[in-house]
């Protein structure tokens, strides 16, 4: 294969799966690691692709998303997918776990089908704490300040309030993943609260569909390889390379 024509293939996969990694071009390509990174470098210079540690992905995965939705318009989105990640994320609390609950639709689908009344949660979403007093449980509602357009309780007495617990697993909602940015909010006030919760997890957990992946937001709150993925689609090589991924098809 001529080395232009080799180039233009790797920016058609690029563009088709959004990210790539160079094991995955020399298996698809058959060619050394060596002529991958050298073409990726070209592709990178010309800006046909976006060179990023291992691999490349698309230069359109660099668009920053900075609007949020309003809770009642996630709600109705990827229903039948988050349903199915919340599931399997309820399932993973054992007796004696002290959890935490990230405010957040797929995270809300969540507590109906957690059953362990032996469990404690904590949580700064406000419909959250609500639906697990009403089914029992012990749960702790962090203090701060209400914002409306999410439900959720956000600003530095929230972070400070999270300061002194210590989870033995966090499940975080996020609006992007991408290997470059890592999991990404739109809001500063949020991803302080985030990355804080997950700082002081044992284990933390990221509960996405597979529409939130080669997404970047304004503002990062952890990197890609601090937490565990749980979602409802395969996704390219390049995320499991760097961080567990579990996919709950169906």
């Amino acid at each position: 294969m001529l080395t232009e024509e080799r180039r233009a293939k790797i920016v058609e996969i690029v563009n088709e799966k959004k990210a790539v990694s160079v094991n995955e071009l020399v298996e698809m390509l058959d060619t050394s690691a060596a002529t991958i990174r050298r073409d990726i470098n070209e592709l990178n210079t010309s800006k046909q692709l976006v060179k990023v540690f291992g691999g490349a992905t698309a230069v359109s995965t660099l668009d920053v998303n900075t609007k949020e939705d309003a809770v009642i318009q996630k709600a109705t989105k990827n229903v039948v997918e988050k349903d199915s990640i919340s599931r399997y994320a309820a399932g993973l609390i054992q007796d004696n776990d002290f959890v935490y609950i990230d405010a957040g639709t797929t995270t809300l689908a969540m507590v109906d089908y957690i059953l362990n009344s032996r469990a404690k949660y904590i949580t700064n979403g406000v419909v959250h704490a609500k639906r697990l007093m009403d089914k029992g449980l012990e749960v702790i509602m962090i203090g701060g300040r209400l914002k409306g357009s999410t439900e959720a309780v956000v600003g530095p007495d929230c972070v400070e309030f999270i300061r002194k617990y210590h989870f033995t697993k966090a499940f975080m909602g996020t609006n992007g993943i991408s290997v470059r940015a890592g999991f990404t909010t739109p809001d500063v006030d949020e991803a302080m609260i985030k990355t804080e919760a997950i700082r002081h997890s044992y284990m933390a957990y990221v509960l996405a569909d597979h529409t939130k992946f080669d997404q970047i937001n304004s503002v990062t709150f952890a990197e890609i390889n601090t937490c565990s993925i749980i979602t409802d689609k395969a996704v390219a090589k390049e995320y499991s390379s760097h961080t567990v991924v579990k996919v709950c098809e169906g």
